[in-house]
């Protein structure tokens, strides 16, 4: 006679058991008798074996569950045996034998939002209990009605290992003995309407190669040995706003292939870019999203697994090699990090437990309806805590440098991309996301107090104030602020003939009216060169020749203007045809003359750059910047200065946008001495037409432009033109 009831029979024959460790395993029976119980739906026989005794359980129902009374009041240590009806036998260790490992502050933190390390609880995690090896399953799943862990170590069947719910705090955890690394999970979740739902693990740290889905068991610990110690300790002290940053953006799946269109991995990818980047003199590589996710054309913008590098490309440990090889050769990395919204896969974190969990549930707050997904709610404790350690997940477990983090816009305005009524105010009836600025301010201010020397980076295009200012100061408190705003207006100028250039100086010039409002870093991204809008050589207009010296233009001009800078990939030589995910760059365009040397001016350009420390060190305060002129349009000549700290060194940057060489064309200087010519994008070197200036220019005592010197210099055809001072 079955000492349980019918109904808890058929909750765990059914697993609709929110505890199930009540019922199975070694439990107190009475003050004299225990009870064991085992539900294993594959075996005809079940044993109950310790040290001291084989029993062999009852069988109280068809589907697997088996039944004995012990006598005795002692709980001791014990081993179930099976055998099916094949007559194939197992032997396992009973994880219904062993407590919970979460602690009660663990999930204190948790929910409370606060466990910055949440990802070391969460997920998978391989580990001994007792001297038994196995591995530590859990996940928040609070509004499930049951949840197990299911894989191909237990055929996948959610009866198996049906999990405990830890308290009120929504964690379901199970330890499994014998487990091991390499296994294939998922959660299977039951909703509270029955459904069964089957989600890949939110906290896994690796995963099957697309288009499967399953999480790996993995412990990334102690895979790989750093060897950037150096470039990690003196990351600490470095203030990136005084410091050069040339940033190099990568799409990992599309810089370079193999033979048949294959995919580099991690680790040819680190021996070949950054020996690439280090010859060209970039200091940072910035990557298209790394974070596991589904579909090749998403660009890893629609994550899946927010804690593991994709697999495409090779394990955790080689993508840490990545890293580590970047840094030995002195090149940051920057990651773009996806907080703003998520995909609908049906694996994935919607609808996690059945319920609007990671999400809201009103389509006002929770979804973007241009991008097919939902968006996180930042007003849950949990949620915002899964996203704040995923950030520092990065920055600790893989030495990240910096998070660009996309589509701030979206996240800091309840009405973006809505119409009337598709929206819902804040409480104080405004459009601004509340919950989502808190998020972000939490963020920056845990990121920079754990890992000094980061930088987190807002991919922003709105006028919303104080992006760029600390937190403590009311800010958001990044480090920069994409510059949307210079990037639109210059393309736009640049695009025109230069016949029509003369009317739209405005353009060029607008961006120094609130240059030094944020910390802005000169984007020249991935989005500028996809959709139809073409590479930026063809955006230039004339014919090839005018539309490579347009290009050299455009690169001296943008990097003489306040601001960090950034590339995408392809930039450097020149790329004729938009980006396509799907192929490698255009490496065969260098057997050409005029990309062959793009390639080498840019190179030089960053080279010049990162030795002129007026250039960079003072990138966000009018004390670096100078306007000469900015007012002939008649010519579409520009010309200003920048100083480094303490005005130690001077260059005057002089730039004609048009095909018209100007002969005798006189500017004013800021001190009497020799102006030196440090770069002329007309250099036949970089395939210009070679109209020159002297090597050294003296300033006469002519008063130009407000100033006592001046120098008269020959502007070559849509040419740039660097002039540094030095006194003689």
């Amino acid at each position: 006679m079955p000492i349980l009831t019918e109904k808890e029979i058929n909750m765990l024959v059914n697993a609709e058991c929110h505890d199930p460790f009540i019922y199975l395993g070694l439990r107190e029976l009475d003050k004299e008798n225990l009870v064991i119980r085992v539900l294993q739906p594959f075996a005809k026989e079940a044993y109950l074996i310790s040290k001291n005794t084989t029993v062999k359980l009852d069988k109280i129902h068809e589907a697997g569950l088996f039944e004995k009374k012990i006598p005795g009041s002692q709980i001791f240590e014990y081993e179930i045996k099976c055998t099916d009806y094949n007559s194939h036998t197992w032997t396992y260790k009973d994880p219904y034998s062993f407590l919970p490992v979460i602690s009660e502050y663990d999930r204190y933190l948790f929910n409370e939002g606060n466990h910055y390390k949440i990802y070391e609880k969460l997920g998978a995690h391989p580990m001994k209990i007792n001297g038994i090896e196995g591995v530590l399953f859990s996940t928040w799943a609070p509004n499930a009605k049951r949840v197990s862990v299911v894989g191909n170590f237990n055929n996948w069947d959610g009866r198996i290992h049906q999990m405990r719910v830890l308290g009120q705090s929504g964690i379901w955890e199970i330890f499994v003995p014998g487990v091991v690394e390499g296994d294939l999970y998922k959660f299977e979740i039951k909703t509270q309407n029955g459904d069964l739902l089957l989600k890949t693990d939110p906290y896994g740290t690796y995963f099957e190669v697309r288009p499967k889905t399953a999480a790996i068991v993995y412990d990334i610990q102690n895979k790989h040995t750093w060897n950037d110690s150096k470039w990690m300790e003196e990351r600490t002290t470095k203030n990136w706003l005084k410091e050069p940053m040339s940033i190099y953006e990568v799409h990992l799946g599309s810089w370079s292939k193999k033979e048949e269109n294959q995919f580099l991995n991690y680790r040819e990818l680190a021996e070949k870019l950054s020996e690439y980047l280090k010859e060209n003199h970039f200091t940072h590589i910035e990557l298209l999203p790394v974070s596991e996710h589904p579909l090749d054309i998403s660009w890893g913008y629609q994550v899946t697994g927010y804690y593991a590098p994709t697999s495409r490309f090779g394990k955790p440990e080689d993508f840490m090699y990545f890293v580590d090889k970047m840094h030995q050769e002195g090149i940051g990395v920057i990651v773009d990090w996806v907080p703003g919204h998520f995909p609908k896969d049906a694996h994935a974190l919607g609808r996690f437990d059945g319920t609007a969990l990671y999400e809201h549930l009103d389509s006002r707050l929770g979804e973007h309806k241009d991008w097919g997904t939902y968006i996180f709610n930042y007003g849950r404790t949990e949620v915002k805590n899964f996203l704040l350690a995923n950030a520092l997940f990065w920055l600790d477990k893989y030495h990240i440098d910096g998070l660009r983090v996309d589509a701030v816009a979206s996240m800091l305005y309840l009405d973006y991309s809505r119409q009337d009524g598709e929206w819902i105010p804040n409480k104080y009836g405004g459009r601004e996301n509340l919950e989502a600025i808190d998020f972000i301010k939490h963020l920056n201010t845990v990121a920079y107090q754990y890992f000094p020397g980061i930088v987190t980076i807002a991919e922003e295009s709105t006028a919303f104030p104080g992006v760029t200012t600390p937190v403590h100061a009311g800010g958001l408190g990044f480090a920069f602020k994409w510059n949307m705003g210079w990037m639109n207006d210059t393309l736009r100028y640049f695009s025109k003939d230069p016949i029509f250039r003369r009317y739209h100086q405005n353009d060029l010039t607008f961006s120094l009216v609130y240059a030094f409002s944020e910390n802005f870093i000169l984007s020249i991204s991935h989005d500028e060169v996809v959709h139809g809008k073409r590479s930026l050589l063809e955006k230039m207009p004339g014919d090839d020749w005018q539309k490579f010296a347009n290009l050299r233009l455009f690169y001296s001009y943008m990097f003489a203007h306040p601001g960090k800078n950034l590339l995408f990939m392809g930039s450097e030589i020149a790329q004729r045809k938009e980006w396509d995910c799907s192929y490698s760059l255009d490496w065969h365009l260098l057997q050409y003359e005029p990309h062959k040397k793009t390639q080498q001016f840019l190179k030089d350009l960053n080279i010049l750059y990162k030795n002129h420390p007026a250039l960079f060190e003072i990138d966000f305060s009018y004390e670096g910047f100078e306007w000469i002129d900015f007012n002939d349009s008649d010519n579409s000549v520009i010309s200003f200065i920048r100083k480094s700290e303490n005005e130690e060194e001077i260059i005057v940057c002089v730039f004609n946008f048009t095909p018209v060489p100007r002969d005798n064309y006189r500017i004013g200087v800021p001190k009497k001495g020799v102006y030196q010519e440090i770069l002329n994008t007309d250099w036949t070197q970089y395939y210009g037409s070679g109209v020159d200036n002297p090597k050294e220019v003296y300033s006469q005592d002519i008063p130009m432009h407000g100033r006592e010197q001046s120098i008269i210099l020959t502007l070559p055809p849509l040419g740039g033109l660097y002039f540094k001072y030095t006194i003689k």
